[in-house]
């Protein structure tokens, strides 16, 4: 009984250890994901100020970057960087991989400027408001369903793949039908991806919580790269609902 009694307590004390770790490995997470959401927000203000001269038309700057060539290198080049982040992530230190995703933040928030340009400064904050509602509800869930949803990991990056290549063909056609029934596809995809990536992130910290605290923290980074992708990709695709153009 004795014996029981102390197998219990030790059984109750990891749950704790676990659980309690757990916490801090979301709130690192979500911390470095909110730290990355912010650099992408400013430099992205920054780059649309820049851009545009107290005339209120283009400045040089604005003419390079938006009417050049080099509009192609900034559409494309996050998602260049996002895929080598991710296939090196496991080879980089872990303050080096946290300091890439930083700077990953800081060339999406140029990649994104142009939306300063085209919806309204009022539509794009109440946007970025429904989404954050709606972000963190789906990710509470995803964080806290009994329910499996790895099922569905297939199906939704198969989509995401279809989504990318949709939207990389729609740049040349410019077919308004098409660039409807993208956005509508991808605020579903990523409502769903939101939902998937936050269980996964918990599922796979649960599987490798005895694991070294560096490759955890990587695991972390790469948790917080997922969901602000979640959450950045949510955003334009409501944008297009939702916001007021100029």
């Amino acid at each position: 009984m004795a014996e029981f009694n102390t197998m219990r307590a030790t059984t109750g004390a990891q749950s704790t250890l676990i659980d309690e770790g757990l916490r801090a490995h979301m709130n690192k997470v979500y911390g470095l994901m909110a730290g990355g959401m912010a650099i992408t927000g400013v430099v992205a203000w920054l780059v649309a100020a820049m851009a545009v001269g107290a005339d209120g038309q283009l400045s040089s700057f604005g003419v390079a970057i938006y009417t050049t060539p080099l509009k192609w290198v900034l559409m494309f080049a996050p998602l260049l960087v996002v895929f080598a982040f991710s296939a090196t992530l496991h080879k980089m230190a872990t303050s080096t991989a946290q300091m890439v995703f930083l700077g990953y933040s800081a060339l999406m928030g140029a990649s994104l400027s142009s939306i300063f340009l085209v919806f309204t400064g009022m539509s794009i904050a109440q946007t970025f408001l429904v989404t954050a509602i709606a972000f963190a509800g789906l990710s509470l869930y995803g964080y806290t369903t009994k329910r499996n949803l790895t099922a569905f990991g297939s199906f939704l990056m198969m989509g995401l793949i279809g989504l990318i290549v949709a939207s990389i063909v729609n740049i040349f056609l410019q077919s308004s039908a098409m660039q409807f029934a993208i956005s509508v596809i991808g605020v579903l995809l990523f409502a769903g991806l939101t939902a998937y990536d936050t269980q996964n992130i918990k599922n796979t910290y649960l599987q490798l919580a005895q694991s070294d605290s560096d490759f955890l923290g990587k695991a972390a980074i790469l948790g917080a790269l997922q969901l602000y992708l979640d959450f950045i990709n949510l955003f334009m695709f409501l944008l297009q609902f939702l916001g007021d153009r100029r």
